[in-house]
């Protein structure tokens, strides 16, 4: 039976599932073991598995990594998690260089079912380095799948299909929005699928992609306009469902993207190159993105004025519904 759940909860259960039914899958990081991590998605794990497959590690991102990609070559199915996304940076050598690598170096001998959890974004009003959307970075690793839910339910089926993948995953989880909402969740992996993008709402007028906290900030925009948005939640930033926004293109002839991350060098861009290259005669307007400025995160005095809000999204829809 569905039970209803958060996204932190989701992602709980999700871990817990993966535990019970597989016997090489194990997680750590900072905090996760007895404290069950700082947002406590790890929470009685440990308890429940045991200090062997569940545990805290030493504040120590690149050896966090680089031990897990150890493990992984070795059988096991290591869920390591970064405490915030804005120090993955220190592990970033681990994950591009080595993990993202391994299967091309060994000529495919080799596998690293590896997915490195991280909390990103912001929102929480938290302190400097806690609040990055590194996404991008990730994406131009070639060998890795960045991920992205938004939702409890793809929270859970997209983080057991991660785990359950023979190659490296980075598993960005949206910690505005862990608490933010329930739905009903059913246990079942399949009910979300990698490298697939999702229609949250269909629609004729426009096209607007979104992913992570921005899907439900695109969902009460799209609902203030005068319009029939169609709402696609990319869900697998790498690699990328380019065909189902393709598609809604062709169909509304118009799009707009919203993502946390600053504009330039955001993903944003490569989607928008994407429709240029593929679907530039269906454009009635240029594709418009909706995003951070291309400043440092602030601290959180400001950070309502950076974060893309539902204002910002109602101005970027009219702007590209009235071209």
């Amino acid at each position: 039976m569905p039970e209803k759940m958060n996204i932190v909860e989701a992602i709980n259960a999700a871990l817990h599932d993966e535990l019970e039914n597989d016997e090489d899958v194990l997680m750590y990081g900072e905090d996760v073991g007895e404290d069950g991590g700082v947002f406590r998605a790890t929470k009685d794990l440990q308890e429940e598995f045991g200090e062997k497959r569940c545990f805290s590690s030493p504040l120590a991102e690149s050896g966090i990594v680089g031990t897990a990609i150890g493990m992984s070559l070795y059988g096991k199915r290591p869920v390591p998690e970064i405490q915030f996304s804005g120090f993955s940076y220190l592990a970033f050598h681990q994950i591009k260089e080595h993990a993202a690598r391994f299967r091309t170096r060994t000529r495919g001998t080799k596998e690293v079912p590896l997915t490195v959890r991280a909390p990103y974004g912001g929102g929480i009003n938290a302190l400097e380095h806690h609040c990055e959307s590194p996404e991008s970075y990730f994406a131009h690793a070639q060998g890795l799948h960045v991920v992205i839910p938004s939702s409890p339910q793809d929270a859970y089926s997209l983080l057991r299909k991660s785990i359950q993948l023979d190659d490296p995953v980075v598993f960005l989880e949206p910690k505005q929005t862990y608490r933010a909402f329930k739905e009903e969740v059913k246990r079942d992996p399949d009910a979300a699928e990698l490298e697939s993008s999702k229609v949250i709402e269909e629609g004729k007028d426009v096209t607007l992609v979104a992913w992570g906290a921005m899907v439900p900030v695109a969902e009460e925009a799209a609902e203030t306009i005068a319009a029939d948005v169609e709402i696609i939640d990319l869900r697998t930033i790498y690699p990328t469902d380019f065909d189902t926004v393709i598609e809604s293109v062709k169909k509304t002839g118009r799009c707009a993207i919203v993502h946390e991350a600053p504009k330039t060098g955001g993903f944003g861009a490569e989607i928008a190159a994407r429709i240029n290259e593929q679907a530039i005669l269906h454009l009635e307007a240029p594709v418009e993105r909706i995003a951070a400025p291309d400043v440092p995160y602030p601290l959180y005095s400001l950070e309502d004025y950076y974060m893309p809000d539902e204002n910002q999204v109602k101005k970027g829809l009219e702007n590209v519904l009235e071209f």
